[in-house]
């Protein structure tokens, strides 16, 4: 087992005993039932060419993939927000690695729907050094088919946790992406994926940079 895995599995038994068992069974039931929509098998593509994007980072700066595919490879990691313990893990952890990555020639970039507000308080919390991008509405997540709705049924969980995504997304739709991890060539290509709908399993940073 990795060290990231290893990272995601303490966090698991941590989150186990502390929250009730109501939530942990809703949680459940949510992942099951985005598995049931066999997202993984209907998104996107290895293969497939990346569509273009044009996208604000945490300091407003229009990041777009047309320029930044001229310097070579990138790595999109798709997260659900900086109140995602998971995600914040992942994103660690893809920050330890980053001089691997770099020296892969490759360019990390990470994607939410929240916005660059609450982008910049992680990026600076966590001393992320790469770009963290607000992907509006989740436009362009659903342009690869990794969006979804958050169930009715799972939200006062959220809610009752003191996760607001009308507040961190600035909608009222309550759509997020799937945890993904893409590799795009400079021709577009995907030459890597990793999707999963559960969101406690995430990336094998090695594999991933194996692939660069």
């Amino acid at each position: 087992m990795n060290i990231l895995a290893k990272q995601l599995e303490h966090l698991n038994q941590e989150l186990s005993s502390q929250l009730p068992q109501e939530i942990l069974n809703a949680f459940g039931k949510s992942i099951g039932d985005l598995k049931a929509k066999r997202i993984e098998e209907n998104s996107i593509r290895l293969g497939d060419q990346i569509p273009e994007f044009s996208l604000p980072n945490a300091l407003g700066k229009i990041i777009s993939s047309e320029e930044i595919l001229k310097d070579g490879k990138i790595i999109l990691a798709f997260y659900r927000g900086s109140w995602c313990p998971y995600c914040n893990l992942e994103l660690k952890f893809l920050q330890d690695n980053l001089s691997q990555i770099k020296d892969k020639g490759a360019r990390l970039i990470a994607i939410s729907p929240q916005s660059p507000d609450h982008s910049l308080s992680m990026a600076e919390k966590n001393n992320l050094e790469f770009d963290v991008l607000t992907d509006i509405d989740n436009s362009f997540a659903q342009k690869l088919g990794i969006a979804f709705q958050l169930q009715d049924f799972v939200l006062p969980y959220y809610n009752a946790l003191g996760i607001h995504l009308s507040d961190y997304n600035k909608n009222n739709d309550n759509s997020l992406p799937v945890p993904a991890v893409f590799v795009v060539d400079e021709n577009k290509v995907i030459i890597y994926k990793f999707l999963d709908v559960n969101y406690m399993n995430r990336v094998d940073v090695e594999d991933l940079i194996k692939a660069l």
